[in-house]
């Protein structure tokens, strides 16, 4: 067996030290290097402020991530509290726990099972099919897209769906320090493992690391088939696909160990 290898975190900064922590406490001391960078959008604030205005008569509020609560609840309105008659729904279980911190009660949370194969849109939406959807408005809290699939869905059902962007997300611009960080990472193809939280995350990697002919010798974790595909597709030689927790994310990197 071989020198233990490093996992690699990439999710946004944001969500950095929640994730380096519930690692930690299953016996893996990650690092990050955040391959998605979340920032203020022109007209973000006034967006999620709309969607306030419209959460009162609202059926269904649907998060896109921890980020699109964190950016949506800034602009809270003081005193308003959730509506009883709206539920919130998201698809990882770190959107719900945003949510529950937030103050949305949690019986009006719905998410994937947890032992559903995968935590996206498809596995969420039998949870949401039953209902009638007939005429009711439903609010797409999200960055510059996303999550086409399940708009169209309620919109056959006859949901009024509209979209707010709340916040938006880019490639990082690496400082001198992250630009040399990033060459250690890429020199020692075999000492690491990705984890990949996005495809977009896989495209913003590739981007960064432009030149770059070593792939093949890399490793990661990829959190869904499409994250897998997108991984393949750049090259990575060893790509496993595990669910987006941290039980089962230890799991994966410990059996990929050696």
């Amino acid at each position: 067996m071989g020198p233990a290898r490093s996992l690699i975190l990439t999710r946004p900064l944001a969500q950095t030290q929640d994730w380096l922590q519930r690692l930690a406490g299953l016996g893996v001391a990650a690092q990050s290097f955040p391959l998605i960078e979340i920032a203020s959008r022109d007209g973000a604030a006034a967006e999620a402020a709309a969607a306030w205005l419209r959460l009162p008569t609202a059926a269904l509020a649907f998060f896109v991530s921890p980020n699109a609560v964190q950016h949506f609840f800034a602009q809270r309105p003081a005193a308003q509290a959730w509506p009883a008659a709206c539920l919130a729904a998201c698809v990882g279980p770190g959107s719900a726990r945003a949510l529950q911190a937030a103050g949305v009660p949690a019986e009006l949370i719905l998410q994937p099972p947890a032992d559903a194969a995968s935590l996206d849109s498809e596995h969420l939406w039998p949870l949401l099919q039953p209902r009638d959807w007939q005429g009711r408005q439903v609010l797409l809290l999200r960055g510059d897209g996303g999550r086409e699939w399940l708009a169209e869905r309620l919109r056959e059902r006859g949901a009024d769906v509209t979209a707010f962007s709340v916040y938006s997300r880019r490639c990082p611009e690496l400082d001198a320090a992250g630009q040399a960080r990033l060459r250690a990472l890429l020199a020692a193809p075999q000492a690491s493992v990705w984890l990949l939280s996005s495809a977009e995350g896989v495209a913003n990697l590739a981007a960064l690391a432009a030149g770059d002919a070593a792939w093949g010798q890399r490793a990661c974790i990829a959190t869904h088939a499409r994250i897998a595909e997108a991984a393949r597709a750049l090259g990575f030689g060893h790509v496993v696909l595990a669910r987006p927790d941290a039980p089962a994310l230890v799991q994966a990197f410990q059996a990929m160990q050696g």
